[in-house]
């Protein structure tokens, strides 16, 4: 079974705790702290493998945790990184932050990397709050929780050449005849249901990669029928063969099924509709096909003079190598898959970042009310939250004083706090006392 689409969890490990502890060596008086800052989360990482070709794996597995970093050791010595987890992903897949909707990353080429749910950083030990006033700190941190995410990936087929038509035209056939490639064929539409890929190898060191896409009905650009399932393997192909049953045996007119066609296209994404494009006239060994291919001509040369128009018969072979060389030497004249999605990219300011994550440490925060409660909002001071101690007096001593430098208790009296009011910061809820944030109580909620 083909799967081109799949939902998955990730989540980077969390980092180790610091520890608290001290020298206590026999004839080293007042040793002073000695314990150790924790590792760091492992990421998890998206690495492009060549030999994968769908998404059959995250069907059964769809949740990714990287392991957390140790704890920090005494004799001031550091925990250790965990390692990184490393997802083997399919060239031409798409990643999609699910809650956002925001494109993480587009990995096409074999080898590529990027990270899409970072690790955390692990806490500080003791040894690193030690000062001249302070000189046996009891403070460490937790370490910070990994970053974790919803995430949908979609395959996009990686293919030079795509066939596209209504079903029935023979794109099966044709792909079964120019390379090793075994299709299911039959008489009667949506035999292909998942795209199939084959390698045209035409003998003078030349070859490329075709790909018989699943056919076209009116309305796909909406998802209708195959819909989107279908369309979104055209926009990674170079070249569009276009296949047309010239024959008309089914009572439609080549014509008009040309037309529909490439609206759809034109409709799912105005770029396809400039695609360099090769129509196969098929079926030219039926009765009716050259009398047809004649009024064809005519009519497509009126809207489209640009076009190459290639009449073959996949069934006799007939004119298949002609259109074959004809491809090639088109292929030839282009730039490859990465150079043309990077000038794509290029052009686009948002899709040139190909991996986004918050870092910063920004203290910015707003103060409002909910009902007599002040909430405070920060993303900055609710990770400072994450990695502090609050069974430790001097952690919570210290988390007050950041709290005062910011201004956080002088926002609070103009915004009418009193001694003995309720703050909310994240899942923790202090007691504000106007004598300070070293003052401070709080529980968890």
């Amino acid at each position: 079974m083909f799967v081109d689409k799949a939902k998955i969890f990730v989540k980077g490990g969390n980092g180790g705790d610091g520890l608290v502890a001290f020298r206590r060596e026999l004839y080293v008086p007042e040793g002073g702290p000695a314990g150790g800052d924790g590792g760091n989360g492992g990421d998890v990482i998206f690495r492009v493998d060549e030999g994968l070709r769908t998404l059959m794996d995250f069907r059964y597995q769809k949740h990714f945790k990287a392991d957390r970093g140790e704890k920090g050791r005494n004799k001031s010595q550091h925990g250790a990184n965990a390692d990184h987890m490393i997802v083997r992903v399919p060239p031409g897949t798409i990643v999609v932050d699910d809650d956002t909707g925001e494109r993480v990353a587009d990995l096409t080429r074999h080898g590529q990397e990027v990270v899409i749910a970072k690790g955390g950083r692990g806490g500080r030990g003791n040894i690193r709050f030690k000062s001249s006033v302070n000189t046996a700190p009891a403070i460490a941190e937790n370490g910070e929780e990994g970053q974790e995410r919803w995430v949908t990936l979609e395959l996009k087929v990686m293919a030079d050449v795509g066939l596209v038509g209504f079903p029935s035209v023979g794109k099966s056939t044709l792909l079964s005849v120019v390379s090793a490639a075994q299709p299911k064929i039959g008489a009667y539409h949506f035999t292909t249901i998942t795209p199939n890929l084959g390698v045209v190898d035409l003998g003078d060191e030349r070859s490329f990669v075709m790909a018989d896409l699943p056919g076209l009905i009116e309305g796909a650009h909406t998802g209708v029928g195959l819909g989107h399932d279908f369309l979104r393997h055209v926009e990674r192909t170079r070249i569009i063969v276009h296949v047309v049953d010239m024959s008309g045996m089914e009572g439609r007119d080549p014509y008009e099924d040309w037309v529909k066609i490439n609206d759809e296209l034109r409709l799912y994404n105005p770029k396809l509709a400039e695609r360099p494009q090769i129509v196969a006239a098929n079926k030219m060994d039926m009765a009716e096909s050259e009398d047809n291919l004649s009024a064809f001509r005519d009519q497509v040369a009126e809207l489209r003079p640009d076009i190459v128009i290639m009449p073959i018969s996949s069934l006799t072979k007939q004119g298949v190598r002609e259109m074959l060389y004809r491809v090639a030497d088109l292929l030839d004249s282009l730039p490859d898959v990465s150079e043309l999605e990077e000038s794509e990219q290029a052009a686009k300011a948002d899709e040139g970042i190909v991996y986004k994550y918050e870092t910063t440490d920004d203290m910015a925060f707003t103060i409002s009310k909910d009902n007599e409660v002040f909430v405070v909002e920060s993303e900055g001071i609710e990770r400072l939250m994450r990695r502090t101690q609050f069974n430790s007096y001097e952690a919570i001593m210290r988390f007050g004083r950041i709290l005062r430098g910011l201004g956080i208790d002088d926002a609070l009296r103009k915004r009418g706090a009193k001694d003995g009011n309720t703050i909310r910061i994240g899942k923790f809820e202090f007691e504000f006392f106007e004598g300070g944030s070293d003052d401070y109580l709080y529980e968890d909620q």
